[in-house]
């Protein structure tokens, strides 16, 4: 019997590697990783990168060789290029669906109630995405989020289903599960899978089918509802509405070691101002921050220091000038002559919706309010023209400690200057 209510879950290839092929036609096919903060460590590969044997978080000074002798195609993370696509692929796949559920950049979950053929629709969907988009996606579509997971790495990974994977009936879903490594379900971890392996569960129908009291044992009441959704029935509804953040961390390693204050005050002002424009995106308030500086915790050469200080403000904001006038002078308090400083950052914290916001008492409120305004013309101008295109002079000019990004490609959807350009 064919289940009548569907999920899909639509998950991107590779993106971080799609994103870097759609502008550079000539990637396709070659291996391709992409590296985190300064170049560190790899953070996303192509499938032609992983056939190599790269792992996922090696650093890139270990594999620089295997990286030269097979040409491996290597950039700098560029997540203004990336979070612009993630929003592009978002907008097409809400089309035609009641709801859907952000779940990451790269994934979301669609509700496919009332869609008369989901597999056909999944099809087109998927093939609107990559001539819309560039971006090729995977789609899983079954009756609960863990199945529609399982159908979404089956549809990624065998050939056969041509990138959509449909498990709606009993015995499909059962056919699926019994070839399915019960450490790649959706919520196993390494230490789970292990236990599981020591008690004979190989399989995601060896978990499926072991009895409730062995699975709450062992489990909890996690891991009951995850075999209830390998079951079928659904225990984990799409989360539509978007929940506030809890808090907002803008945090950087430099590129190279920093020993003046001036050039922490740079950072830090840097760090604070990206971090109010968030806080003014997602419509909040701060009450607290917490801002921190440090050397490197993996160099034993060099004398070491860590600090942090948190400070409670007098009414929650979301204005860039009053968040430096606190953050500056705590970093002071902070700062300490004769370290090498490797990573500094801010933390908002107390976090209440915009509408919430209590004036003090002597607060002037007209001149607050023809600031908002102002914060709002500064991001409205900025994001049309690009980032930096106006910014606070405390955040500097040459700004010498910004991390290293060697091999960044440029952001073709997010700057005027970078752009591409048709050659007649």
């Amino acid at each position: 019997m064919t289940t009548s209510r569907l999920i899909a879950l639509a998950d991107c290839n590779n993106f971080y590697a799609s994103c870097e092929r759609i502008f550079e036609p000539k990637l396709e096919g070659r291996p391709i990783v992409v590296l985190s903060n300064n170049d560190g460590c790899v953070i996303a590969r192509s499938n032609e990168a992983k056939a190599l044997g790269i792992p996922m978080g090696a650093p890139y000074f270990k594999i620089k060789d295997l990286v030269a002798q097979n040409h491996v195609v290597v950039r700098s993370s560029n997540f203004s290029l990336y979070g612009d696509m993630s929003s592009r692929v978002m907008d097409v796949l809400t089309q035609g669906v009641p709801d859907i559920e952000i779940y990451s950049i790269d994934e979301a979950f669609l509700n496919l109630e009332g869609i008369p053929n989901p597999l056909i629709f999944a099809k087109n969907l998927r093939q609107t995405v990559r001539q819309w988009t560039g971006i090729p996606v995977s789609i899983g579509i079954a009756p609960t989020k863990t199945l529609a997971k399982v159908a979404n790495h089956l549809a990624k990974k065998n050939p056969t289903y041509q990138g959509v994977c449909l498990l709606d009936s009993p015995d499909v879903i059962t056919t699926a599960l019994k070839y399915f490594d019960v450490a790649d379900i959706w919520g196993i971890g390494r230490r789970y899978a292990v236990l599981m392996h020591k008690h004979g569960i190989v399989t995601a129908l060896d978990l499926r089918n072991q009895p409730k009291v062995w699975i709450k044992k062992n489990l909890g009441v996690v891991g009951l509802r995850l075999v209830d959704e390998l079951k079928g029935i659904s225990c984990l509804s799409l989360e539509t509405i978007h929940e506030p953040k809890k808090s907002i961390a803008v945090t950087r390693s430099f590129s190279k070691r920093v020993t003046e204050l001036r050039d922490l005050r740079e950072a830090v002002a840097t760090h604070v101002s990206r971090a109010a424009e968030k806080l003014r995106k997602e419509k909040l308030l701060a009450t607290t921050f917490t801002l921190f500086i440090r050397t490197s915790p993996h160099n034993q050469t060099l004398p070491a220091y860590s600090n942090a200080i948190t400070v409670t403000l007098e009414v929650g904001t979301q204005d860039t000038t009053i968040l430096l006038e606190a953050a500056l002078p705590a970093l002071e308090s902070l700062f300490k002559e004769g370290y090498a400083y490797q990573k500094s950052g801010i933390i908002l914290g107390g976090l209440l919706p915009e509408d919430h916001v209590q004036y003090g008492l002597f607060t002037h409120r007209p001149y607050q309010e023809k600031k908002a305004h102002l914060m709002r013309a500064i991001d409205l101008v900025n994001k049309k023209m690009g980032g930096r295109t106006l910014y606070f002079g405390a955040t500097g000019i040459q700004r010498s400690w910004v991390m290293a990004r060697k091999h960044v490609s440029p952001r073709y959807t997010t700057s005027w200057e970078d752009l591409p350009k048709a050659l007649c």
